[in-house]
């Protein structure tokens, strides 16, 4: 994907492109990955995604966001125990103190490691349990790849999306490849796709598990999405 089409996903995907606005939005790793840098920073884990851009450069100065400029657009769900969603503990072992298990160097929202009377114990709630300030979406259990074939230039388009997103939402992700693509009737063969449900729910199953254990190569065989061309000029 070249630059110019990765600023058009990154913009779409700053826009709830569910139509229920209810939804949380799906993201795969590879979207993540996309926000790697010290002025853009994405981070997931146990299953959610944070953007803690404004948060590290409020912070810029602390050396405390060491970290997170290392692991900016990876998963760090390996700090964190899955049961109590919080950082995970271990008995210091020259204070004999349990605290926080930071492998990667201290991090923002944690306390020293020795009692210090400079440290604010006030910050209030730590940034990965606030998710009303830095929650963008949910991570994609799998990531699935498909082919759009659009049946007037007959051109195609291979996308990797996530398995939860509605078609609604894979239009959404079409849009820099076509603009138009919102006047287009969709199909799987002769059947008109409902845009409100996922590709297993149109009946567009995964087959990743069968080819896998005959050793089949999966991208030689992606289901095929047509788009029909339409005469509505519509523009998304």
């Amino acid at each position: 994907m070249d630059h110019k089409a990765e600023d058009q996903l990154t913009k779409l995907l700053d826009i709830e492109v569910s139509k229920d606005t209810k939804r949380s939005r799906y993201l795969n790793a590879a979207e993540v990955k996309l926000h790697n840098k010290p002025t853009d920073i994405w981070v997931s884990f146990l299953g959610r995604v944070y953007d803690v851009t404004k948060m590290v450069y409020k912070n810029r100065a602390d050396p405390r966001i060491k970290p997170l400029l290392a692991y900016a657009g990876k998963d760090i769900s390996h700090w964190f125990d899955p049961k109590t969603r919080d950082l995970k503990r271990h008995v210091d072992p020259t204070t004999q103190v349990q605290c926080p298990y930071l492998p990667h160097g201290q991090l923002l929202g944690t306390p020293p490691p020795f009692p210090s009377a400079t440290w604010a114990n006030d910050t209030g709630r730590p940034w990965w349990r606030d998710e009303a300030l830095y929650f963008v979406g949910l991570l994609s259990a799998r990531t699935r790849r498909i082919r759009l074939v659009n049946m007037l230039t007959r051109t195609e388009t291979t996308l990797a999306v996530p398995e939860e997103c509605t078609m609604w939402e894979i239009l959404q992700r079409h849009l820099p490849h076509n603009s138009h693509a919102a006047s287009y009737v969709w199909k799987y063969g002769d059947r008109l796709l409902d845009m409100d449900k996922t590709l297993e729910q149109n009946g567009i199953p995964d087959q990743y598990q069968e080819f896998y254990k005959l050793d089949m190569d999966e991208d030689s065989y992606l289901p095929a999405i047509f788009l029909h061309y339409s005469d509505d000029l519509t523009e998304v």
